[in-house]
């Protein structure tokens, strides 16, 4: 029988009977501590496993009870971070109470869809058909409305195995945990054993643990390694998402430890993940809003004012921050907006997360908030193309193609294998939104990187421009550098976009209208040519050369004491057109061209020969003809035999 993995977890108002189910369910009492005995409330979190079936699928169901007292609904969020389902819980007697409106909004600010209703303590209400009408009234308008609902009574096992078949096709046709390949096992209790040393418990989400795995516990960054893992008090050697699970850090303590060094403890809060999804941040943008339901013999709500100070909950961790909305300076009660969120310190999020804000005296829920990203800064926060950015992840926040365009609109390059890695996307689901993207053209690969297609092209159009200008100021130039060319066009780019142009720009350009020469690139059309205030001289050292091929006068006599002439024949040097034979020589390359087939032909009709017989065939002087032949020497055209030259055989 296949065995898959849920996370449930109990909701509603004290002593509505919340443990009383588990235990009936389970066979566990989930109350452990001496003062939960005591006062015969949930405080803390407790867990049970609820083992269901559906047809030939088992189902482990880690069940998570919550206090339901008003004191400790942080508690509370700390359990339902990351369920597949919820059990909402409303006793027959009392009906729907303050706590149980409230937590049903902190389950619907986190996203949840699938639950149960159990009423609760139906035998002590003659009927409980007025019960079930009222929480389905209640339910009315949000996406539990359809939830079954099952009156049940502990004292008398009533209604209990309706609720466990309930519960199992509420299980079976919940989307359970995917294994993403970004695990986060957020801490909700940290202790320490003798022999064992440190361990942490948590919900397993986004991806799978392994035993001897490295891990790194943020939000301080601990390196760590994972010696075991149990679930249900079972060891395994894999950790599967949607699980309950232990793991062992012996290399970090439990906070407070007395033997606890300051740089190596954990606790509650904290959460064990991989250093590749990055670091903890203090600054989340995020779509926030606000539900209009109201919770009974609460103040009204009021809206939501510009740097009101609060308490972010997210999984296990509750952090203190200041709320800057992006639009407006309020948010009433009902409203969505863009907003950004200032933590007291860091909070290790993922975009796509769901947290729940509650106000700062921490007494009552007053919204929720989706992740938009979790890399945000704080300056600039209202610039257009930001918000536009952040309107478009807030639009449709599981659409990963949606994401993709956004962060290429916004940031121009990605590397194809850190693209969205911080965020709650599988990494072939990435892939495939990219391919998306770039079939509908809105994107474009350059080796690793993955571009905007405008971008792109407006920085082709750039590098063109900047090519023409260079052509236009230094004609006699080939082209222009690569590196200046470079630098020219990553002025004012991040370095990412900088590190992108170094690897793709010359290439893309060359399969345009342009040509790499050496280390410089041109105008394919392109051909250098003196400036204007250079012509004069490089048209008579051009014709000086022509009408003397083979005895040109010295390069003193050529160029005289003028600066500019010297420049023009660096030009013609540069260029192919003259060639220096030596310090004191230069002959057209036309004439180099000429001597080298006379120099053949001598020799082939001839034979080896001397420099004064390849002098007299050239019609040339010894100045120049001894100079010439060395030069044909290393040009591979003819060797020295002695005090003879031969032809270079091939």
């Amino acid at each position: 029988m296949e065995t898959r993995h849920a996370i449930l977890a109990t909701a509603g108002h004290v002593d509505h009977g919340k443990s009383s189910l588990v235990i009936a369910l389970t066979g566990t009492d989930p109350d452990r501590l001496p003062e939960e005995k005591a006062r015969g409330i949930t405080i803390e979190l407790g867990f049970a496993r609820l083992a269901l079936a559906v047809g030939d699928v088992a189902y482990s169901v880690g069940a998570v009870d919550v206090p339901g007292h008003e004191d400790f609904v942080k508690n509370m969020v700390a359990g339902v971070g990351s369920i597949d389902a919820a059990l909402l819980v409303v006793a027959a007697n009392e009906g729907w109470m303050p706590q149980t409106e409230e937590h049903l909004q902190i389950l619907l600010y986190l996203g949840v869809t699938r639950a149960v209703v159990a009423v609760t303590k139906a035998d002590l209400v003659p009927n409980s058909a007025d019960a079930i009408a009222s929480v389905r009234q209640k339910l009315r308008g949000t996406p539990l409305a359809e939830a079954p609902i099952v009156p049940t009574s502990v004292a008398t096992g009533a209604g209990l195995a309706e609720l466990r078949a309930a519960l199992a096709d509420v299980v079976a046709g919940a989307d359970l945990a995917a294994d993403l390949g970004k695990p986060r096992l957020p801490l909700d209790r940290v202790f320490s054993l003798k022999g064992v040393g440190t361990v942490g418990t948590g919900t397993l989400a986004g991806g799978s643990l392994t035993t001897g795995q490295a891990v790194v516990v943020q939000p301080a960054g601990l390196p760590a390694r994972v010696r075991t893992l149990h679930s249900h008090n079972r060891a395994i050697d894999v950790a599967r998402p949607g699980s309950r699970v232990a793991v062992n850090l012996p290399s970090l303590h439990p906070r407070g430890a007395d033997d606890a060094r300051d740089d190596a403890v954990i606790g509650r809060g904290d959460v064990v993940t991989i250093a590749d999804l990055g670091p903890a941040t203090r600054t989340l943008d995020v779509t926030l809003w606000r539900t209009p339901r109201t919770t009974p013999n609460a103040p009204p709500q009021r809206p939501l004012k510009d740097l009101t100070q609060v308490h972010v909950h997210h999984a296990s961790a509750a952090v203190s921050a200041r709320v800057r909305l992006l639009e407006g300076v309020e948010l009433p009660p009902g409203g969505r907006a863009l907003a950004q969120l200032r933590l007291a310190r860091p909070l290790f999020a993922l975009a796509g997360d769901r947290l729940v804000v509650r106000d700062g005296s921490e007494q009552h829920t007053i919204a929720g908030a989706i992740v938009l990203d979790p890399d945000a800064t704080r300056d600039d926060v209202r610039n257009a193309e930001r918000l536009a950015f952040l309107a478009t992840r807030a639009a449709a926040p599981d659409d990963t193609v949606g994401f993709v365009d956004s962060h290429l609109r916004r940031f121009r390059v990605a590397r194809r294998g850190a693209l969205l890695v911080r965020s709650r996307f599988a990494s072939v689901v990435v892939d495939g939104a990219a391919s998306e993207s770039i079939a509908r053209g809105n994107a474009a690969v350059l080796g690793d990187w993955l571009v905007d297609r405008s971008w792109w092209h407006e920085q082709l159009v750039r590098a063109g421009d900047v090519v023409d200008a260079y052509h236009g100021t230094s004609p006699e130039q080939v082209g222009i550098p690569v590196t200046d060319l470079l630098v020219a066009v990553g002025r004012g780019l991040s370095q990412d976009q900088k590190e992108m142009l170094h690897g793709s720009l010359v290439e893309a350009l060359a399969a345009r209208d342009f040509v790499r020469a050496g280390a410089r690139v041109r105008r394919a059309g392109h051909r250098p040519r003196l400036p204007a205030h250079l012509r004069a001289d490089g048209d008579r050292i051009r014709e000086v050369l022509a009408r003397r091929p083979f005895d040109p006068p010295s390069k003193k006599e050529l160029l005289g004491s003028s600066s500019a002439a010297l420049q023009a024949l660096k030009f013609l040097v540069l260029n192919g057109e003259a060639v220096e034979l030596g310090p004191e020589q230069v002959i057209g390359a036309e004439a180099l061209a000429r001597a080298a087939e006379v120099v053949r032909s001598h020799i082939a009709a001839n034979g080896p020969a001397k420099v004064a017989e390849l002098k007299t065939a050239l019609g040339s002087n010894r100045r120049i003809a001894v100079p010439l032949l060395e030069r044909l020497d290393r040009d591979g055209v003819t060797a020295r035999q002695g005090d003879r030259r031969a032809l270079r055989s091939t």
